[in-house]
């Protein structure tokens, strides 16, 4: 019997959860940077711009 059925489903499954996780990091780093820039409009700066 073959496992190619086998294996071409693990590495599409794994393709869709490595996308997912990048997907994931990417739409975080956007909240991230909005919320950054919300704060420093408001006047809160980063420490490390401090100097």
């Amino acid at each position: 019997m073959s496992h190619t059925f086998f294996i071409g489903f693990s590495y599409i499954v794994t393709a869709l959860v490595v996308a997912g996780l990048i997907l994931r990091a990417v739409i975080d780093h956007r909240i991230q940077v909005r919320a950054l820039a919300d704060l420093e409009s408001r006047g809160i700066g980063r420490r490390s711009r401090r100097g």
